[in-house]
């Protein structure tokens, strides 16, 4: 071996060694990148939008790995705690799901009672009236005699709707005066008198409607506020003139 094909076996096995060492330091940086991320624990991010006070599901969501360092303690880690919860707050497709975007589905206090009524679909109601939502519940009746003004009451301030059906189309054999040919089941939490006051105005009036409340708004209608015919309202308007 020449002088010339000695120096080309050492440069070789120099490279070799360098590629080695180099190697070498970069499953160190990884080692040490891994060190500090420590091990993966299970978490989910929602895979689609879902609106305040819907029900979830695990549909909603997938499945994630995050390093346990950098996932919050309120971090959802098990499917089974979103049984029977609702979104507490409108929730966005790829956030990380926690405990306290997610609450308890309402449920009866002592003296409330379910009861649920079929409001017409094409009221505004489908869509924007969910769980634990509070809304006002109108009724329109008919005068007693036809020189009686028709009215529009107020029967319930304030009622907290515990669960909302699919729509489906009404019996045929019911009032031929629904606006729609399909209704949507809503169930509210009541006490003994407001579920009277819903089952009277869902037999007899002419129309029930929901009018939806604000989040956190407790007021409740001045009493003048709760009856409506159109002669006060117009004897109202000229007093003002």
């Amino acid at each position: 071996m020449n002088s010339r094909q000695r120096r080309g076996v050492v440069l070789l096995v120099v490279s070799v060694l360098c590629a080695l060492a180099a190697f070498a330091g970069v499953l160190a940086v990884v080692s040490d990148a891994r060190s500090q991320v420590g091990p993966k624990v299970t978490a989910y991010e929602l895979s689609t939008d879902i609106p305040a006070y819907t029900a979830l599901s695990a549909s909603d969501v997938r499945r994630i790995a995050v390093p346990r360092r950098w996932l919050p303690d309120t971090a959802v880690r098990e499917l089974g705690d979103l049984r029977g919860k609702i979104a507490a707050v409108a929730l966005k497709k790829g956030s990380l799901l926690q405990s306290d975007m997610v609450s308890a589905r309402p449920e009866l206090k002592a003296g409330q009672m379910e009861i649920a009524i079929m409001i017409d679909a094409e009221t505004g109601v489908a869509g924007k009236i969910t769980p634990g939502a509070r809304v006002n519940i109108f009724a329109t009746f008919a005068g007693k005699k036809d020189t009686d003004p028709d009215i529009s009451q107020i029967i319930v301030s304030g009622a907290q709707v515990i669960d909302v059906g699919e729509i489906k189309a009404f019996d045929k054999s019911d009032d031929a005066q629904r606006l729609s040919a399909q209704g949507v089941p809503i169930t509210f939490a009541l006490d003994a008198q407001d579920a009277q006051r819903v089952a009277f105005a869902e037999s007899f009036a002419r129309h029930v409607r929901l009018a939806l409340v604000a989040p956190g708004d407790t007021t409740s209608p001045a009493g003048s506020d709760r009856t409506y015919t159109l002669a006060g309202d117009t004897a109202a308007g000229s007093g003002h003139r």
